[in-house]
């Protein structure tokens, strides 16, 4: 009876392990930045945030996902804010690198500053669930 109970337990182990290891797995996204986020004027207080990226991991399938950056911006009369911001990616099959961009308007009331845009900080590059479609479908 105790070697049945052994067997079985050693049955169950062998089974469930395996799941509760594919179900722990930490999902990795192969996704960096080739470089700084490049914040680029377009007016008194509009920006857009070019995001380069390396993505040789998602060259054969390709991939999405987004960026969760800090984008602290200042006025003219020097008070900061900091605002949470996120932009989606999607790189294509073939491809090892990609760009990102994301416009946005700095500032208090609109358009009444002239605004600089102090620092921007990526906090996080995360990729979507892989998937068989292709662009030309989403």
């Amino acid at each position: 009876m105790k070697h049945s109970i052994k067997l079985s337990s050693l049955a169950f182990a062998l089974f469930v392990l395996p799941i509760a290891g594919a179900v722990a797995a930490p999902s990795t996204c192969g996704v960096s930045l080739s470089q700084d986020p490049l914040p680029m004027r377009v007016g008194k207080d509009e920006f857009r945030i070019a995001f380069g990226l390396d993505a040789a991991s998602c060259q054969e399938n390709g991939c999405s996902g987004s960026i969760r950056y800090k984008a602290t911006w200042q006025t003219e009369d020097g008070r900061q804010s900091t605002e949470l911001k996120s932009v989606g990616f999607t790189i294509p099959n073939g491809a090892k690198r990609s760009i990102s961009v994301d416009r946005h308007y700095f500032d208090t009331a609109e358009a009444q500053h002239t605004t600089q845009i102090v620092a921007v900080d990526v906090d996080q590059i995360s990729c979507d669930a892989t998937t068989d479609r292709s662009l030309a479908s989403r």
